[in-house]
């Protein structure tokens, strides 16, 4: 979500190669940004929901549901809240906006016809996604009974909790001690890019800005942690090795 959607759409051509346009008014004008003709992405304009003003431009994970509704329930049942309850969004899906019981942010997607991305772990596309929490344990456990996802260590990087899929990492959970103080809990998105230092410095000449400079990450590979030119916070990484689709 940002304020200028079709700057977004722009910046985010030149640096990822996504291509996407305003979407019809029916769905607020939602881009679906794709790559090589998949999507990967999407983002529509911020606005104001009832007497709340528009949240500030941030990327959203989200997880995929077999049912919203019961997903919503076992999200209340376990010490979350909601931003937006499920609903339909047009015949494609039914979404709903959920806080964690820490205060992270996330969706949940039931798919009717649109699945989301369809190419991860590749350049230009979703590789990872990074919950920094001050209860790793907590959050380990309300992600595991509200939405499925298995809690557990990772053998190769103990101070991160790992949430799989099938016996599938596909996320990791970290405390906050090591982040600014005043930084929320939040869920970081992780892009995957060929070389991490030429598209931060893309980035930086195209208005945004780096709030950790390019380092290597022992056992991942070489990342940095950014801001689009509206603000919007996200991680760009190359791996040491090839991740599986």
């Amino acid at each position: 979500m940002v304020p200028d959607q079709q700057a977004a759409l722009d910046f985010y051509r030149d640096l990822f190669g996504w291509q996407g346009e305003i979407g019809p008014e029916e769905f607020g004008g939602y881009s679906i940004c794709t790559l090589k003709g998949k999507p990967v992405a999407g983002m529509m304009k911020s606005m104001a929901m009832g007497d709340q003003p528009p949240p500030p431009p941030n990327w959203t994970s989200y997880f995929s549901s077999a049912d919203a509704d019961a997903t919503e329930a076992a999200i209340r049942a376990n010490g979350g809240t909601l931003i937006v309850s499920a609903t339909d969004v047009g015949g494609i899906g039914r979404m709903l906006i959920g806080v964690d019981p820490q205060g992270a942010v996330f969706g949940v997607w039931q798919p009717k016809g649109f699945d989301g991305a369809a190419i991860v772990n590749e350049p230009g596309a979703l590789v990872w996604n990074q919950l920094s929490t001050p209860d790793p344990k907590g959050a380990g456990v309300f992600y595991q009974a509200a939405l499925g996802l298995e809690a557990g260590p990772m053998p190769d990087m103990p101070e991160f909790t790992g949430l799989q899929v099938k016996g599938r990492t596909i996320g990791g959970v970290q405390g906050m001690e090591n982040l600014p103080e005043g930084v929320p809990p939040h869920w970081l998105v992780n892009f995957c890019v060929d070389d991490v230092d030429s598209t931060a410095d893309a980035l930086v000449r195209a208005g945004g800005s780096l709030m950790a400079p390019p380092f290597d990450m022992d056992k991942v590979g070489r990342m940095a942690v950014v801001l689009d030119p509206q603000g919007a916070a996200f991680a760009i990484v190359a791996t040491n090795e090839p991740v599986k689709p």
